[in-house]
């Protein structure tokens, strides 16, 4: 994997790393461009060589990147104030960061791959703009009363957690912080995909773990009421984490769904 570089989207640098493919494929052979969306306290290093494996076992291309405020993105000023998300911030991080980047690393048609909060982020991508597939890991389409017990509970005890976390963000109270005010904040009870989800058109895989604190399998069996195309994984002694508490499983069904993807040549 290539080392990460700062690239310059809508004024501000963002961490991006380049996973280029294990061999050499014609065009015609190649796979959609694989792109990862982290969680909410995600980065590019937090992914470690996870990515790599995928693109690895998938026979395609892949792009990770950290949000502003993650990893070596650059930080938000006074994030706890001016700074503040707004309880929108997955939808511009969609609508807007996102399609720029793509649109600089000339990426068309991509198989967006998002875990938690980038799983959400690439359900509401692709019910805007053509991808060729979506495959979410314990995505947020609404906000549960589990999900704001379990954040609390990591505000709680964040020291304990703060030097762990420092490894993988250079401004760790900015990216905890970031995501942690808006999630528990009041206007953010309302935040609700659920009406855009009928608009995607892609393939669409949803995996959710039976064990996950974070939400319940009403997130992924709610996607799927709204979008009859979605193949959903539900996984036993499983987490917030598929990718990390059943690596194998979500390996295999990645190759599965991707193999119903086809070939497409990179734009």
């Amino acid at each position: 994997m290539n080392d990460p570089s700062l690239i310059p989207i809508l004024g501000v640098d963002l961490e991006v790393k380049h996973i280029p493919l294990d061999k050499p494929l014609a065009p015609k052979d190649r796979l959609p461009s694989c792109v990862f969306l982290h969680e909410g306290l995600g980065s590019v290093d937090l992914w470690k060589d996870w990515p790599a494996q995928i693109c690895q076992s998938l026979g395609c291309e892949g792009w990770v990147y950290s949000r502003q405020g993650y990893g070596h993105s650059e930080s938000i000023s006074d994030v706890r104030g001016v700074g503040r998300l707004q309880s929108n911030y997955m939808h511009r991080e969609s609508l807007e960061v996102l399609p720029a980047l793509l649109a600089h690393l000339e990426i068309a048609n991509p198989l967006l791959i998002g875990h938690s909060d980038g799983g959400t982020i690439a359900l509401i991508h692709a019910s805007q703009f053509p991808v060729a597939g979506c495959v979410v890991m314990a995505p947020h389409v609404m906000v549960e009363d589990i999900s704001v017990q379990a954040i609390s509970h990591v505000r709680d005890h964040f020291e304990k957690l703060k030097p762990k976390l420092a490894a993988f963000h250079k401004d760790v109270d900015g990216a905890f912080w970031q995501w942690n005010d808006v999630w528990l904040s009041e206007g953010f009870r309302s935040f609700d995909i659920r009406p855009l989800l009928s608009k995607i058109q892609s393939p669409l895989m949803a995996i959710q773990g039976t064990n996950d604190p974070y939400g319940t399998m009403a997130q992924i069996d709610e996607i799927a009421a709204h979008a009859p195309q979605t193949q959903l994984v539900k996984l036993e002694n499983c987490g917030h984490s598929p990718h990390k508490d059943q690596p194998l499983k979500v390996l295999q069904a990645l190759k599965y769904f991707s193999s119903s993807l086809g070939k497409i040549q990179r734009h």
